[in-house]
């Protein structure tokens, strides 16, 4: 087998050991997680929001939580619904407007943050050590620094247009 070859193969050994890891933990968390009457995507929004000072807009949700801007606008007009997100007007755009935590809104990101930190320590602890988890996560970090946004990424073409 060539050296390239090799690669290719180590890389997506590498990718599908990650994505079966992180699909694998995201299903624990979703199903035997104390996420009350809330959906672990909407926890995600709270959590995004909770590091934003200013509030966030769609766009910038968009890439945190990784749904399309339909997807975030529903859920956030939900989260809206419920009283735990608010729209301000962005001082820097006239047109745009962010997205901020209401105090009940901060009120239940910490209350289910808290449940979802133990879950994930207890999950993350189990198998691997201090030093994994070191490893882990500056892995992580490296391959989120080297992807675009999402939202910069182009759709695929439409196949039915391929002449």
């Amino acid at each position: 087998m060539t050296e390239a070859r090799g690669s290719a193969r180590l890389a997506n050994e590498a990718w599908e050991a990650m994505y079966r890891a992180q699909a694998t933990l995201a299903r624990e968390f979703e199903f035997s997680g104390d996420w009350g009457e809330f959906l672990p995507r909407e926890y995600g929004v709270l959590y995004a929001l909770a590091g934003a000072e200013d509030g966030l807009r769609i766009t910038d949700l968009i890439d945190d939580v990784l749904l399309t801007q339909a997807g975030v606008s529903r859920l956030v007009a939900r989260l809206e619904k419920r009283g735990l997100v608010e729209r301000l007007a962005d001082p820097d755009d006239g047109r745009a407007c962010r997205i901020v935590l209401t105090g009940e809104g901060r009120d239940v990101q910490r209350r289910l943050g808290r449940a979802h930190a133990r879950h994930v320590t207890t999950a993350m602890t189990r198998a691997l050590t201090r030093s994994q988890l070191t490893t882990l996560r500056d892995l992580g970090k490296a391959l989120v620094a080297a992807a675009p946004p999402v939202t910069s990424q182009h759709p695929k073409p439409d196949p039915r247009n391929i002449a």
